[in-house]
């Protein structure tokens, strides 16, 4: 393991060419340092007397090349010098510790009336839609089909899937995500299985009152929601373009709002896939 590249090639890189290093693994060598540091307490093995642990800096570095690149974890042994079956217990051990030591802080859905205000004046202003908590969509992650997993992951793209559901605000930050339904069920359908959904629709989400849009105070009161596309009910809490083709004026522009303001989520999930 000494020979590999987490010994070699990334100090060499963080030192001479940061650039290089962030490319490598996706993060600067800060993140990285702090990653290590928050996921070590999940991670970190005792020393016996027949082996010596291996390290979670070397843990983490496993993790994001292979989240960077997609390579097998047979051709990753030979990178970072540690057995391909070692790989299959450090890539997903890591993940978990990763979600756990970074979840609750880095994603988490606004709590109160005034979090959530934030969230909406960010829609407002950036992408001229009021009353807007969060753009919605899923997204198709490719993977093989599980055995005896029949035709339940096998999706309307004609591929094997799993779906990730995510919210993102109108700075493409994710709010909250719920991932590992089954790729033959649609985006509506995973939604409505989720908390978030269920928080919206028992009024437990802690959402501001609903009241007259911007420039019409004497109108009527209107709820805060979600927008998404045509995959999703149309609901209180849940905003979907008008599906029909000869639409006045008003609607056209109302479908066109929509259309900017939903994408957030579309544009946050081409940053993480040309990331990882």
């Amino acid at each position: 393991m000494e020979q590999g590249h987490y010994d070699n090639l990334m100090e060499e890189l963080s030192t001479q060419a940061p650039d290089l290093n962030r490319n490598f693994t996706r993060i600067d060598r800060d993140l990285f340092n702090e990653t290590v540091e928050r996921v070590t307490p999940y991670i970190q093995k005792k020393v016996t007397f027949w082996r010596k642990p291996i390290e979670p800096g070397l843990h983490v570095a496993i993790t994001l090349c292979f989240l960077a690149t997609g390579d097998s974890y047979k051709s990753l042994q030979y990178s970072f010098r540690a057995a391909h079956n070692t790989i299959s217990h450090i890539v997903p051990e890591t993940c978990w510790a990763i979600v756990a030591a970074f979840g609750d802080k880095e994603l988490q859905v606004p709590q109160t009336p005034e979090a959530w205000q934030e969230v909406t004046l960010g829609f407002e202003e950036r992408w001229n839609f009021p009353h807007v908590i969060g753009a919605i969509d899923g997204k198709h992650i490719r993977l093989r089909n599980p055995p005896k997993g029949g035709t339940h992951y096998f999706n309307y793209k004609k591929f094997y899937s799993m779906v990730l559901l995510a919210v993102a605000d109108a700075s493409y930050k994710f709010l909250y995500v719920d991932v590992g339904a089954i790729g033959s069920e649609s985006d509506g359908g995973v939604f409505a299985e989720t908390r978030l959904a269920e928080m919206l629709l028992q009024e437990e989400a802690n959402l501001p009152q609903p009241e007259a849009l911007p420039g019409q105070p004497n109108g009527f009161p209107v709820a805060y929601f979600l927008v998404g596309n045509d995959a999703f009910p149309l609901r209180n809490h849940l905003m979907k373009p008008y599906p029909k083709r000869e639409l006045s004026k008003e609607e056209r522009i109302y479908n066109y709002r929509l259309s900017r303001a939903r994408r957030t989520v579309e544009n946050a999930f081409g940053i993480l896939a040309n990331r990882f």
